[in-house]
């Protein structure tokens, strides 16, 4: 439940050690090119493990790496059990792994069951007849007698989430790109083959997985046409993009797939490992909470929420503590940026964001009750980056320009060095170009400036872990006003941390008297003065305190 100022219930549990993490997500293609063909690869990413390791997180989240013919960039899986050549071989990952471990890093990689590349051999032979092995592995339907696809479904990547198939003569369904069939869950086979898909990765060592798209495993087996949303979806969905116009009733988020997240579980127990389920859905907050619930299915649910482009200190409150009346005692993780929607400086800092707006939003982040993803680059401050329509890379980018252009701003490559070639990520031309901006944030003029957000990320990771209220206690909102989103963290036998955040660009103050005889946790770096009651916070502000 929400605590309320007069209603602290419980005492706090030591909580599984995930609670207490912090991811880093890496792109892969975009992370570090290590043989010079503008592509990230695994030895990139293992030469860059010490530069991971210095930030002070404790899981590396890697994107997809596995075969594919790259049409939606590895979300369109080939080969469930291998490595694309692009990104290297098997061996490589087994060295990054190594070197992770060493560092004292977990590696969580992501796994998209849900739909996979029509060019895996699961689907080649599915399509080949009605009748073969793997006939039903797929949602496949006959046309309505007019020929029209069988129900009202939409692709997330627009037009009809059905892809009619001559060879068949049936429809085939795809939530997302045409290429990308959907799976059926229905069949305990294919419930089992990437069951022994996720074992294979998990006898390597890997230490978790991220889910994608957990919510859309299952379907109705009846094909029932979806109702017209009386609520869009505007937390997952570009308002440009119709699939917003229906409540998704039918296409995902069924009941069946409770019990599939159930033998998930069961088999990460048998290893140690993690699971961290992406959930997009009407009402995403009610499914977290279900696919966290009673300690038997994903360890964490991974939040869309806060990756919106509306920003303000209620909205903020409202979605934390939404989750928290209904969490039934599951966990979240809070990010504010990942490679799927435009970057947090520009989308919630504006065009007036600093450096100072990175350190405050990565200093908010790290306050809230859940385990905080951080997005590369994000350290950087680095902004959106401009791409020019030739240069986009995004099939739904493509589909929707110019209303939304994509997802390619927040996936160019990371800049390392600033006067090296391409920002120092490859030595060749990259498959997304560097902005010049970026190349001025670059990773080594940052470790040279004692003030860099790319530091002041380090200290504050850092900072953090000296106080179990931040990572273990429950939490409390005051009432401020905007843009003021004021907190307060809570564990029995600790003295409470008061924390207070400034979302604007310019100088706010007001009245806290349950701050008051605050300590000032000065070590927290971020420029913030209370005198007795009164808060002073500049642009992009904020102070910490520790009650007596």
């Amino acid at each position: 439940m929400v605590l309320t100022e007069s209603n602290i219930e419980g005492a706090a549990t030591a909580p599984q050690w995930w609670r207490e993490a912090v991811i880093y997500q890496v792109y892969p293609r975009s992370f570090q090119d290590s043989n010079g063909d503008g592509i990230g690869d695994l030895p990139g990413i293992t030469k860059q493990l010490d530069y991971i390791a210095s930030l002070g997180v404790d899981i590396v989240w890697i994107s997809p790496f596995f075969k594919s013919p790259m049409k939606d960039f590895g979300y369109d899986v080939s080969d469930y059990c291998d490595v694309d050549p692009l990104f290297g071989t098997l061996e490589d990952f087994d060295r990054l792994l190594a070197r992770a471990h060493a560092l004292g890093l977990k590696i969580m990689i992501d796994q998209v069951l849900s739909h996979c590349s029509e060019q895996h051999p699961w689907f080649v032979e599915s399509r080949q007849s009605r009748d073969n092995p793997k006939a039903d592995w797929y949602v496949w339907s006959d046309p309505q007698p007019d020929g029209t696809p069988p129900n009202n479904w939409l692709s997330v990547f627009g037009g009809s989430a059905w892809q009619w198939d001559a060879r068949r003569r049936q429809y085939y369904m795809h939530n997302f790109l045409a290429s990308q069939p959907d799976l059926n869950f229905h069949h305990p086979e294919v419930q089992q083959a990437h069951l022994d898909s996720m074992r294979f990765w998990l006898e390597r060592g890997v230490d978790g997985f991220r889910l994608d798209a957990c919510n859309f495993h299952f379907h109705d087996r009846q094909l029932r046409s979806n109702p017209p949303a009386t609520n869009r979806d505007t937390k997952t969905v570009q308002d440009t993009n119709p699939y917003g116009m229906q409540a998704h009733v039918y296409d995902k988020t069924q009941p069946e797939n409770l019990r599939f997240l159930e033998k998930i579980r069961s088999l990460l127990n048998e290893y140690g490992a993690i699971a961290i389920g992406e959930v997009g859905a009407d009402d995403s907050l009610g499914v977290m909470a279900e696919y966290t619930a009673d300690d038997n299915k994903l360890h964490m649910a991974y939040s869309f929420n806060l990756l919106t482009p509306e920003v303000s200190a209620h909205y903020i409150r409202t979605q934390v503590e939404e989750f928290e009346t209904r969490v039934k005692g599951g966990w979240v993780s809070w990010s504010v940026g990942n490679h799927d929607v435009v970057r947090v400086m520009s989308r919630w800092g504006g065009k007036n964001a600093t450096p100072q707006f990175a350190k405050m939003m990565l200093a908010l982040q790290l306050a809230l009750k859940g385990t905080p993803c951080l997005y590369q680059g994000d350290e950087l401050a680095l902004t959106e980056a401009d791409i020019a329509y030739e240069d986009i890379q995004d099939p739904y980018g493509i589909t929707f320009w110019p209303e939304f252009k994509g997802r390619d701003g927040c996936r160019t490559p990371m800049p390392w060095l600033a006067d090296a070639p391409y920002a120092g990520f490859s030595e060749h031309k990259p498959w997304l170009p560097v902005p010049p901006e970026h190349a001025a944030n670059a990773v080594a003029v940052q470790d040279q400036l004692a003030d860099s957000a790319l530091n002041y990320a380090r200290h504050i990771l850092r900072w953090r872990k000296q106080f179990p209220q931040l990572t273990r206690g429950e939490i409390v909102f005051f009432d401020a006003p905007e843009p003021i989103l004021a907190l307060r963290r809570d564990l029995p036998g600790h003295a409470s941390i008061v924390a207070a955040f400034n979302l604007g660009d310019q100088p706010v103050s007001f009245s806290w008297p349950q701050a008051e005889g605050a300590r000032q946790l000065t070590e927290v770096g971020l420029p913030g003065t209370l005198n007795g009651t009164e808060l002073e916070l500049p642009a992009f502000g904020a102070w910490f305190g520790e009650l007596a």
